[in-house]
């Protein structure tokens, strides 16, 4: 089994955190991993991102990568910050090949078919599907998925509590990408610990 793929099984859902504050890392951290999701995706979007996969690296039992990486410097970046896996939102050329000189555990997104053979060219077959419901939802990937039997995804992007099952169903899908189970904000650990839970037992 590949690395990316041991990860993608770990748990039904990967958590997709927008933290702007590094002292909310680690109740979140904690939270996610006692109601059983141990992959936890932060995303590059804020000015405290690096800090806080620094600061979750220290939760025991803990999996965390960098999302929303977009180039081989915030590649570099989030690698050094401690990141165990990569999850891009599209996939280039350039990015995809220093992600594979890495060696790290690289989710790149795809949309198309286009995207796809591209990732296999560069000897990749795990991908995020993104943005899942805006690219056309469960059916388009199931008709994506088609030709790739070979490819395993992670949609993200829409998916919510009530229809993660449905995507999770499908057989060419190892987890889903999800923001509902960390609501903005300050973090109301029992909260997120209850909706960790609910998330774990899709699985």
């Amino acid at each position: 089994m590949k690395p990316i793929e041991k990860i993608m099984r770990t748990a039904p859902v990967i958590p997709v955190l927008v933290v702007d504050d590094v002292a909310h890392a680690v109740p979140i951290a904690e939270a996610l991993v006692a109601g059983g999701l141990t992959v936890l995706e932060v995303t590059l979007r804020t000015d405290a991102a690096l800090d806080v996969i620094r600061a979750m690296k220290s939760v025991a039992g803990a999996i965390v990568g960098a999302g929303t990486v977009t180039n081989p410097d915030e590649l570099d970046a989030a690698i050094a910050a401690g990141s165990e896996f990569i999850v891009a939102p599209g996939l280039t050329d350039t990015l995809g090949k220093a992600a594979v000189a890495r060696d790290i555990p690289f989710l790149p997104g795809v949309a198309s078919a286009g995207d796809i053979m591209r990732g296999l060219d560069l000897g990749l077959t795990h991908f995020k599907f993104f943005p899942a419901e805006a690219s056309g939802g469960l059916p388009a990937l199931k008709a994506l998925a088609g030709p790739f039997g070979q490819c395993k995804f992670c949609p993200t992007g829409g998916i919510k509590a009530g229809t993660a099952a449905d995507w999770l169903a499908h057989d060419q899908i190892l987890c889903v990408g999800g923001s509902w189970v960390v609501p903005g904000g300050a973090p109301d650990v029992d909260k997120i610990t209850a909706n960790a839970r609910a998330a774990a037992a899709l699985g």
